[in-house]
């Protein structure tokens, strides 16, 4: 067993950092700013180019208004931030408890369309333990959502760790059919899932930028496939790139449940709108799930 990522207590930041990119669908040149936040805060973002109204925004599921193609949050006021997925798959990944993020944009900088410059981030910003004793979710029976051939669920398990299994099934050859079985830790999360870029199609891009989205997408920061080819002069990372990021994926999109899950999760053919609607039908039923003690030995102790 690999240790997991988060420990006996609630983990932040030690000091600020910045970064600077385009958003991937507007376009916006942003500049975001990762803060150290108090106990118990959980990740939250702020506006700070909005100054007439409520500017934060938690990371939650409930806020979640938008998935096409991301992952966009919005609070009671309007106030949106978009394209939250890989940055909050970085934040689970390394066991970040409390953030506040800045930013001067509606969207959040796409970077290389990994999740890699976060993680450089975040080890440079430094990541300290808190007073407050962490908390998680433990998954108490299966819980699934389905429509046609999609489906996502999550289940029981007796690990720390959030385990994954993700199966897609692309028509592109250079995509195809690709399944992989994941333990979410720091390390792995490192090694097996950081690199991996967004992908999309070349004609899907062309529909995108009929929609007004997409107008920040290049080679440099997503994987495009056109028919049977890859348009990217470097090629792949890995041959499993693709099934990569969509755990990735599905990793930020889970941390909206505000704490760590443990348990099982397994997607097929699932993208944002399905994780999203897999946690709405977790949190609707009451018996599916518990608030525990997240010890790194013993999880299994029920919160007061």
């Amino acid at each position: 067993m690999l240790k997991t990522s988060f420990s006996k207590y609630q983990k932040t930041f030690k000091n600020a950092i910045p970064c600077i990119g385009v958003g991937l669908h507007s376009g916006v040149k942003t500049t975001m700013t990762f803060h150290p936040a108090p106990t118990d805060t959980g990740i939250v973002f702020r506006r700070v180019d909005v100054l007439d109204k409520n500017n934060l925004v938690p990371a939650t599921f409930e806020n979640v208004k938008d998935t096409r193609l991301c992952s966009a949050l919005e609070n009671e006021e309007g106030v949106r931030v978009s394209t939250i997925e890989h940055v909050m798959a970085a934040l689970h990944a390394m066991g970040i408890s409390n953030a506040l993020i800045d930013v001067d944009a509606p969207e959040v900088p796409i970077m290389d369309g990994s999740a890699e410059d976060f993680i450089f981030l975040f080890e440079r910003a430094g990541i300290v333990e808190q007073e407050a004793l962490q908390y998680a979710w433990k998954i108490k029976k299966d819980v699934v959502y389905k429509e046609g051939d999609i489906e996502v669920s999550l289940s029981p398990s007796c690990h720390e760790n959030l385990n994954m299994e993700f199966e897609i099934d692309f028509k592109s050859k250079i995509i195809g059919k690709q399944k992989m079985t994941f333990e979410l830790t720091a390390e792995s999360f490192k090694k097996e899932l950081a690199y991996a870029r967004t992908f999309c199609s070349l004609s899907d891009i062309e529909q995108l930028r009929k929609m007004g989205l997409a107008k920040g997408g290049s080679l440099e920061n997503a994987l495009v496939v056109d028919g049977d080819t890859l348009l990217n002069k470097d090629g792949l990372r890995d041959k499993k790139e693709f099934v990569r990021h969509k755990i990735l994926d599905a990793v930020g999109d889970l941390y909206q449940a505000g704490l760590p899950l443990i348990g099982t999760f397994k997607g097929r053919f699932s993208g944002h709108a399905f994780n999203n609607k897999l946690l709405r039908k977790l949190f609707a039923d009451k018996e599916a799930f518990e608030k525990v003690y997240f010890f790194e030995e013993e999880v299994c102790q029920k919160a007061s």
